[in-house]
């Protein structure tokens, strides 16, 4: 993927482009290698080796075991099949999850689902940055908790949480520890076994895979129950014919960002670090949303007094720049973000949010167009605010 000067992408957090060298990678499983992996025929052999050759490439990329890694289609699937199937699995023992009000929707709505199930959801305090409170969270921590989910890093303000301590805290009270690292995954260095992590969710489509293919990694000894039931595949946690062709494009991309992940998050973070300055700089105003230190190396959350989000995305858009006001599966919506709101601001501060996101392909020059171009996209639409005072 190249930009030009009138087409800047800055929102790789909702998804990323197909690699060159992934695409390379799936192109023989579209027609020559297209085989079914539960075929025991030639092509099926073939089909299921080139899986199992990836299965044991994103395990290690985790320090999980092959067997560990149950592939699903989405990240959505994972956070439903890690809540759900943990929750169906385990009816009659513990009746208390525990999430931290920055999830994604997917695991906020699967929580919400479960307490039509007659569970107990309670949500973890989050600081001014969006860290979570492991204070609070060791209080509520207790025999009846049977899961907590806490996101790894929030694809909206980026904020890294202390997923390790998190675990540590987890494993004392014996209870099973998910979290979602879709945005993480690529971006960060990741140990299920050090960080105590029993449930882990990934998505291809964020590290420049293809869409349509994930997985969930599921410690040995947990028990879930399947959402869909067939044919047994993925060893009856997740039944279907396999995607083949996306689950081999997704280990390739995941060599590919470990590979260069050293590097890669030296040269984006400069030009992230850079945008946050000049933007700071020369637009009244303005703050950062999430950690300042503790956030992902592409992540920027703006905010804006007397703006709204919208018609800022709408605003840069005219100019080519692709950006958002949150998360993609969810900025249709016209209220404010629950994320946001989870760190204190008013209804009104978080519609003047603004999320930028940089990725492999964008340039230094692209980075000086949106410093110059934003500021003016701002003043204008001050100009006419019905916010200002």
């Amino acid at each position: 993927m190249t930009n030009s000067a009138k087409n800047i992408y800055l929102d790789y957090a909702a998804t990323t482009p197909v690699d060159s060298r992934v695409l390379k990678a799936m192109q023989p499983y579209f027609d020559e290698k297209f085989g079914n992996p539960a075929s025991i025929h030639w092509a099926g052999i073939k089909a299921d080796q080139a899986v199992e050759e990836a299965r044991e490439l994103l395990a290690h990329s985790i320090q999980a075991n092959p067997e560990e890694i149950i592939f699903t289609s989405s990240a959505t699937e994972s956070n439903n099949l890690a809540l759900k199937g943990v929750a169906l699995a385990n009816k009659s023992k513990k009746n208390k999850i525990l999430i931290s009000p920055i999830e994604h929707e997917c695991v906020l709505n699967s929580a919400h689902w479960l307490e039509t199930q007659g569970y107990r959801v309670e949500l973890i305090p989050v600081d001014h940055h969006g860290l979570i409170d492991l204070a609070q969270l060791e209080k509520m921590l207790d025999e009846q908790v049977l899961l907590v989910s806490v996101i790894y890093a929030s694809n909206e303000i980026g904020t890294i949480q202390p997923i390790k301590e998190i675990g540590q805290l987890c494993q004392k009270v014996g209870a099973i520890f998910h979290t979602d690292a879709a945005q993480a995954f690529g971006k960060l260095s990741i140990d299920v076994n050090r960080s105590h992590i029993d449930l882990l969710t990934t998505s291809s489509h964020k590290i420049y895979g293809p869409k349509g293919v994930a997985f969930l990694f599921k410690k040995n000894g947990i028990k879930i129950s399947p959402l869909l039931h067939g044919g047994g595949q993925e060893r009856g946690f997740r039944p279907s014919t396999l995607n083949v062709v996306g689950i081999v494009g997704f280990a390739k991309a995941a060599e590919i960002a470990f590979s260069d992940l050293a590097q890669e998050s030296k040269k984006i973070k400069k030009l992230r670090d850079q945008l946050i300055s000049k933007i700071l700089s020369t637009i009244p105003h303005s703050y950062l949303n999430g950690h300042p230190k503790l956030r992902l190396f592409n992540n920027i959350n703006f905010r804006f007094d007397f703006v709204e989000g919208e018609s800022l995305v709408l605003g840069l858009d005219q100019h080519g720049i692709a950006a958002s006001t949150g998360s993609a599966c969810s900025s249709p919506k016209l209220e404010p973000s629950h994320v946001l709101t989870a760190l204190g601001l008013t209804p009104v501060q978080a519609h003047g949010s603004l999320r930028l996101t940089l990725g492999r392909f964008t340039k230094p020059q692209e980075i000086e167009q949106v410093a110059e171009i934003l500021p003016q996209v701002v003043s204008n639409l001050r100009a006419i605010s019905p916010f200002k005072s």
